[in-house]
């Protein structure tokens, strides 16, 4: 029997935020890529998952949550670009919507709109938590609204549904060579993951305290002759007060945080992880281009 020829392709996932984006992609990839919090607009940048799945390579772009940004600063503005940006870089686009919402079909207008001429799958996802008699109408809604090649029902969290969403997409990547390695799941460094670990650790610790404005930077990475590795990285707020917030009553919030990710880095590393973590204010940094350079919004 002859082997397969491989096939590799760049698939965006898009929706609004909280959909799940982050948690179907770093479920289809089989390990985590992308952070997941209940805070909304938690996906900053383009981040890319690697999934294989029989002779594909299936090479997912994360994207921020597209929402309404007319009256926003300057990050969430280029954030809702880069999202739309990425549709450009893609072949096949997901275009997930999360099925609890009573107004999924209104609320996900704008998307359909620059979804023309895409070619795209729906994916109506938390169908574990969704009205079941409603699902199929939701669906034949949003068909009759765009061609869509394929509808997908999934539960990106249990992973129900995915297997099939996974032959769909390896099916219509177009054949050509891998361009990762068999063992890449990203191309983030992994001093950015480690921060986006951090950040994901903030937000769910304080996601009713803190504003959304805040960003994590690793600054020094280094690795020691026994394998262990020492992590330093500063955490950016605005405000006295949300510095003040982070760090807890005689440090031990920032102590609790700096626990969770060190574990979680440890379990990611495979390796001792030795994880210093610093606050510091830094008035307006959403404002500021350089920063947003630093995110990959800007170039």
């Amino acid at each position: 029997m002859a082997e397969q020829e491989q096939r590799c392709g760049f698939v965006s996932v898009i929706g609004l935020p909280n959909a799940g984006k982050s948690t179907l992609i770093n479920h289809l990839v089989g390990s985590k890529v992308s952070i997941v919090s209940k805070k909304v607009h938690t996906t900053r940048t383009r981040i890319l998952g690697i999934a294989l799945h029989e002779n594909a390579q299936i090479i997912l772009i994360d994207t921020p949550g597209i929402y309404d940004a007319g009256g926003a600063r300057a990050m969430e503005k280029a954030m809702v670009g880069s999202a739309f940006e990425a549709l450009d870089e893609s072949e096949l686009v997901i275009h997930l919507v999360d099925a609890t919402h009573k107004n999924a079909l209104q609320n996900n207008a704008e998307i359909l709109k620059k979804l023309e001429g895409k070619k795209t799958v729906l994916v109506l996802n938390k169908t574990d938590i969704a009205d079941k008699e409603k699902l199929l109408g939701q669906a034949a809604a949003f068909n009759d609204a765009y061609d869509y090649t394929a509808t997908f029902m999934v539960s990106s969290l249990k992973g129900s549904g995915t297997k099939d969403l996974l032959d769909t997409l390896a099916k219509e990547v177009k054949e050509g060579p891998w361009l990762y390695a068999e063992d890449e799941i990203t191309d983030m460094p992994m001093r950015m993951l480690a921060a986006e670990i951090t950040r994901e650790k903030i937000f769910n610790r304080l996601h009713k305290e803190l504003p959304y404005s805040s960003f994590v930077m690793t600054e020094n990475w280094e690795n020691f002759d026994n394998g262990s590795i020492k992590i330093s990285q500063v955490v950016v707020v605005e405000r006295d007060s949300q510095k003040a917030i982070v760090l807890g009553k005689g440090g031990q919030r920032i102590k609790q945080i700096g626990q969770e990710a060190r574990e979680e880095l440890e379990e990611i590393l495979g390796t001792q992880v030795h994880l210093k973590l610093f606050v510091k204010v830094e008035d307006r940094w959403a404002e500021k281009t350089e920063n947003l350079k630093f995110l990959g919004l800007m170039e």
